[in-house]
């Protein structure tokens, strides 16, 4: 009988992929392939290369053990193809196979790569989310907004997850206003589990270091978990040590602690190691046994079956198109700080600083830094996708993408969001040290030092008022603007337009 191709993609790492049951274990060829197209199509962190790199290789001897025949391709093998579609070619003609079985990628990029693809591809559903993506269109139809907060109650509903018969445990389903208090460094707090790389990670650092050096981000130190035993040990120090304080302080960040008391596992869960509902199944055991608040474990489930799930759905329901949407017409070419450049804006380094060290930052840094940034200073939205992309360990276009263009750049015209996430300088103020630190004065509103947040949070709102100037959450806004003196209107005006055209002009700001 002739063998079929089983192929397994980088970010499908889990024995319980549809493609893997649909399998037969004797005569099957499970295809892996480290691949050049996947690694430069944005110029990824190379110490994301590495982590994914590195658990494939992992994943395909925790293969061999179980008895898979496994075709693994290394980017350095000389016969390797460039592409996923190309080496799938290769090892049909080595195999005499004509017939491949898929689980559906994460990407359209991928989707109609193997679609067109001149073999036989049979793509199944990843049922590794809790939500098909036929049950997210159907709960989207007829709605005339896609608020995640109510796809999120039904998915509290559909899981049982905190809830106590039909009703939210606590009474509430969500206890958002109890998760935004500053935090203050503590030196005891405990730190997101580090791993030792052992060999076979070594030989992809040395591979990566060869191939991506010249890459943004530093590859070592690297501590990435890449193995499913060692995620498993992440997220259980995580819910031991960290989770009863994510609540509180989810929002908040601090000089020199970057991950306060965040998981850090958000990569582990994108590419397989982990799974959703094993994360929020041990989330929910410490609240039940009294060792986490609630505020901690709802908010935490939430950013997983609500936020994570929704995402996706709206990823594949708008289409290939969705990366290329610009709807407030931003035209800005991304500034050069963003990939290391110096700036004067200490949020902002820092933010940056930690991404490239890292390849990580949290939800509030890539938001209301970074994001807020991108999107009042107008920079083209398709290129914020391609950096937030290339730069976090945790990207993947079908949960990147949304949060981009669609919650962070209002590029997407509002599926999203019901207003863009703006703010000035005194949220960045509130819920960090970072203006402390900083050449410019968060309570200065105009002048050579005013933040640059203060003066152009209100240039976008009056470049955009056409478009926000009804919108009842932004009203009141609005008429903070018009109650100015006119003398103190056309100051801020004047001193955005001047920091935009030195932020054109390359100078720091």
């Amino acid at each position: 009988m002739v063998s079929r191709l089983i192929l397994v993609l980088g970010d499908q790492l889990s024995h319980d992929l549809s493609a893997l049951r649909e399998a037969d274990r004797a005569r099957d060829i499970v295809v892996m392939a480290e691949v050049m197209e996947e690694g430069t199509y944005v110029p990824h962190h190379p110490r994301k290369i590495a982590l994914i790199l590195s658990a494939m290789r992992h994943f395909a001897q925790d293969l061999r053990a179980d008895g898979w025949q496994v075709a693994y391709a290394r980017l350095d093998d000389p016969g390797a193809s460039r592409s996923i579609v190309g080496e799938l070619m290769r090892r049909a003609q080595e195999h005499g196979a004509t017939e491949v079985i898929a689980t559906q990628p994460g990407e359209w990029r991928l989707l109609e790569a193997l679609e067109a693809a001149p073999l036989t591809v049979r793509q199944l559903p990843d049922d590794r989310f809790l939500c098909s993506l036929e049950e997210f269109d159907g709960w989207a139809e007829g709605r005339k907004e896609l608020r995640m907060e109510y796809f999120y109650r039904e998915m509290r509903r559909k899981t049982g997850m905190m809830m106590e018969g039909d009703k939210p445990a606590g009474g509430k389903w969500n206890f958002d206003h109890d998760n935004r208090k500053p935090a203050q460094a503590d030196m005891l707090r405990a730190r997101p589990m580090r791993f030792e790389p052992d060999a076979i990670t070594h030989e992809v650092l040395d591979l990566v270091e060869a191939r991506f050096g010249g890459n943004f981000g530093e590859l070592r130190p690297f501590w990435f978990a890449v193995t499913r035993a060692e995620a498993a040990r992440a997220l259980d120090h995580f819910a031991t040590h960290l989770l009863p304080g994510f609540g509180d302080f989810q929002d908040a960040m601090v000089t020199g602690d970057r991950f306060v008391h965040h998981s850090v596992i958000s990569m582990y869960l994108n590419i397989g190691l982990l799974n959703a509902r094993d994360i929020c199944a041990r989330v929910v055991e410490e609240w039940q046994a009294g060792r986490v608040p609630i505020n901690a474990a709802e908010g935490y489930i939430r950013q997983v079956i609500g936020w994570r799930e929704y995402m996706r759905g709206i990823y594949f329901r708008e289409g290939p198109g969705y990366v290329a949407r610009n709807a407030l017409g931003h035209t800005r070419a991304l500034p050069a700080l963003f990939w290391g450049g110096e700036t004067h804006m200490n949020c902002v380094a820092q933010a940056v600083e930690q991404t490239r060290e890292e390849a990580y930052a949290h939800h509030i840094q890539r938001l209301m830094v970074t994001g807020n940034f991108a999107l009042l200073a107008g920079i083209d939205p398709a290129q914020v996708h391609d950096w937030y992309l290339a730069v976090y360990a945790d990207a993947f276009e079908w949960v990147e993408a949304p949060n981009v263009i669609g919650m962070s750049q209002f590029a997407d015209g509002g599926i999203i969001a019901s207003k863009p996430y703006v703010s000035s300088g005194n949220y960045i103020a509130k819920m960090s040290d970072y203006c402390a630190a900083c050449a410019y004065s968060v309570k200065q509103k105009t002048g050579p030092e005013a933040c640059p947040f203060n003066l152009l949070y209100w240039d976008f709102l009056i470049r955009h008022r056409d478009r926000f100037g009804r919108n009842p959450r932004m009203g009141p806004v609005y008429r903070t603007w018009d109650r100015m003196a006119e003398d103190r209107r056309e100051t801020v005006l004047r001193d955005a337009a001047r920091l935009l055209a030195r932020l054109d002009a390359g100078a720091v700001v």
